[in-house]
Order: C-alpha cells, then sequence, then structure tokens
C-alpha cells in the first residue's frame, strides 16, 4: 500500500469543504470525525486512515475512491479524477444533481470497465 501524503489529503479535503462551503465544524459533524483530529487531518499533522476518509467523502458527497487516489491509496488508472472533482466543486449545482452526476459518472466507468473483460466472440 502507498505512503499517504498527509499535506496533500490535507488540503484536497479543505478546498472540498470551501467548495461545498462547509465549515470545520460542519464536515466533523457530517461525518463524524472530531473537530480537532479533522482540522489535523487538514494541516497535514495526521495520517486518516481509508475509512476515515470514507467518512470524509461521504460528508463531502464525492467519491471515496477520488480520497483514495489523492492520498496515493489507489492509483488514477479508472477514470480522470479531475472529472469527479469538478462535479463536486461546481456551486452552479444542487447537492442532489452533483450526486447523480457523480453516480452517473461512476456507473458509466463500471459499464465500461466490463465492456472491457467481456470475452467477445473471437476470444471464444
Amino acid at each position: 500500500m502507498a505512503r499517504i501524503d498527509v499535506g496533500d489529503i490535507g488540503g484536497f479535503i479543505r478546498t472540498q469543504r470551501d467548495a461545498a462551503q462547509m465549515s470545520i465544524r460542519q464536515l466533523a459533524q457530517a461525518s463524524g470525525v472530531s473537530n480537532p483530529y479533522l482540522s489535523q487531518i487538514e494541516r497535514g499533522l495526521r495520517q486518516p486512515s481509508a475509512q476515515m476518509l470514507a467518512r470524509i467523502a461521504g460528508a463531502l458527497r464525492i467519491s471515496a475512491e477520488t480520497l483514495y487516489v489523492q492520498a496515493g491509496i489507489l492509483d488514477p488508472t479508472d477514470g480522470d479524477v479531475t472529472v469527479a472533482s469538478a462535479i463536486a466543486r461546481d456551486t452552479s449545482l444542487t447537492e442532489s444533481q452533483r450526486r447523480t452526476l457523480l453516480d452517473i459518472y461512476a456507473a458509466f466507468q463500471a459499464e465500461n470497465r466490463h465492456t472491457q473483460t467481456a470475452p467477445t466472440e473471437e476470444d471464444t
């Protein structure tokens, strides 16, 4: 497993929180992560676990995979993380619209992965 770059992930979380127009206290409450711990993550003082990243991602309404890639836990091999990040930051969309677009994007990615791995007639 890759080592988490705590400075980069903390800055990314702060950027996403700002884009969502949430205070650190609101994000802490929504994610179930303590306010001081979240502050330490954002300042690059703590290394969050994958479980913590998933909770933070849920509260920010972005995919956990986006945070995993930013943290270096996953390789950015499937799709373009900047697409998901741009959708999550777009303040001209409602939360529901952002979530729907992210869900559609993820569904297209899953469909394409399935299509790419499915055997063709030539393979049989």
